[in-house]
């Protein structure tokens, strides 16, 4: 039997996230933002959005793509071998979720039974790829809206496919952010994304460490140094969010 203080539990099992947010909003080029080495599990094909970002940030980052569960699963036992990256992407969660219900509801008559097994088996995968010692954690997921039955108040709060998936996600992070674009205080007509951390009325968000303020810059090296108590280092600006990206409706990319 092992004992170990807070400190050092924290430590080894590293900062768990996980960020939702609309399409384009910028999850893919959150990964960019360690300030270290980076592995990327990718179900999404927009990884285009990597291609502008500094050629120094690209060689700490490399990619495996996920077609399949067995894939995961393969990429887990990699990881497990030795310690490959200071962290680890699921991008998104979303994605691979649904790739899977699909490769489920092919091989099934019940399409009820496809829902329950992918929900157990993608839970199980993501325990494990969360729980991995020396990794910091980042899984993206997409974003839906919700309607409270009882109060009638309509919220956003990561998708995945199916009930069990989307209830039971953000109970497995301490950290539950959402990805979203904001006016640039500084630059009147201009606007930048932040990380929202608290939940409010429209956004389902959590900060377990306390560390944390409402918003905070879209900085992956930002965020894990704030909740270690580590100094803080500025962030490099993100690319500004172009006007053509903004919906003039919702304020949403």
């Amino acid at each position: 039997m092992k004992i170990e203080t807070v400190d050092e539990a924290i430590e080894v099992s590293g900062v768990k996230l996980c960020v939702y947010s609309f399409a384009g909003a910028g999850k893919t080029v959150l990964t960019s933002t360690t300030g270290g080495t980076m592995i990327v599990l990718s179900a999404e094909s927009g990884l285009l959005s990597l291609k502008n970002i500094a050629q120094e940030i690209k060689a700490n980052m490399r990619i495996i793509q996920i077609k399949t569960l067995r894939d995961l699963g393969e990429a887990y036992n990699w990881l497990m071998s030795s310690k490959m990256a200071d962290w680890v992407s699921i991008d998104s969660g979303s994605e691979i979720a649904e790739v899977l219900l699909t490769q489920k509801k092919g091989s099934s008559k019940d399409g009820r039974a496809a829902y329950g097994d992918m929900a157990d088996e993608m839970m199980e995968m993501f325990r494990l790829l969360r729980d991995m010692p020396h990794y910091n954690m980042l899984m993206t997921a997409k974003m839906t809206r919700v309607k409270d039955e009882n109060t009638g108040i309509t919220s956003y709060v990561p998708m995945f496919p199916g009930k069990i998936l989307t209830n039971q996600v953000p109970y497995m992070f301490d950290e539950i952010f959402a990805l979203r674009v904001e006016p640039d205080p500084q630059n009147p007509g201009r606007f930048v994304r932040v990380l929202q951390t608290d939940r409010d009325v429209a956004y389902d968000c959590k900060d377990r460490s306390g560390m944390l303020d409402m918003f905070e810059p879209a900085s992956l090296e930002h965020i894990a140094r704030k909740i270690q108590g580590l100094p803080i280092v500025i962030p490099a600006s993100a690319p500004e969010v172009a006007q053509s990206e903004i919906s003039p409706s919702t304020g949403e990319v």
